[in-house]
């Protein structure tokens, strides 16, 4: 693919594009948005494959995945400022509670009830975490790489989160 090979973008978008729309979703509930997100995430992935430093492996490992999410969630992050951006203003009058990120405000929209209360009680470190390996379904491995933490912070702070979604759904 950073050679140009139009085959190859195909291999890798046939392989993981159902994938990715999945875990979009899982995170927007508009499906235009979705489907901006992934054109834009195609398209970079297509004009960057040659920066791509992963194992070279040939096949669409976990680094490959890793670096595809990882512009996806941005670029979906971007989707949800830019339409922040263009929203209505608030009221002059009404107050102005903190919002919360983009993907924050992702997250809360998919998981609701005392999960969603408990997930928006962990800690930011937490709850990147546990959005990746349970939300997004990316290995401890993928996590790392998507979040560049070592593997064995990623196992430390999920092990910690789970204990403390056990402790408020308790």
């Amino acid at each position: 693919m950073a050679r140009g090979d139009r085959a190859a973008f195909e291999e890798l978008y046939r392989r993981t594009s159902p994938w990715l729309a999945v875990r979009l979703r899982r995170r927007c509930a508009d499906e235009q948005m979705v489907a901006e997100v992934m054109q834009e995430t195609y398209l970079a992935v297509w004009r960057a494959a040659g920066s791509f430093a992963g194992s070279g492996s040939g096949g669409v490992g976990g680094s490959a995945v890793g670096w595809l999410w990882t512009i996806a969630a941005r670029r979906l992050v971007d989707a949800f400022r830019r339409r922040a951006h263009h929203a209505e203003p608030p009221p002059a009058a009404a107050p102005h509670p903190v919002a919360p990120a983009a993907e924050e405000e992702a997250l809360l929209a998919t998981v609701g009830g005392d999960v969603g209360d408990a997930l928006g009680r962990l800690a930011p470190e937490l709850r990147d975490v546990l959005r990746a390996m349970v939300l997004d379904g990316l290995s401890v491995r993928e996590t790392a790489v998507v979040l560049g933490l070592p593997e064995g912070t990623v196992k430390t702070r999920a092990r910690r989160a789970r204990i403390a979604m056990r402790e408020a759904l308790a």
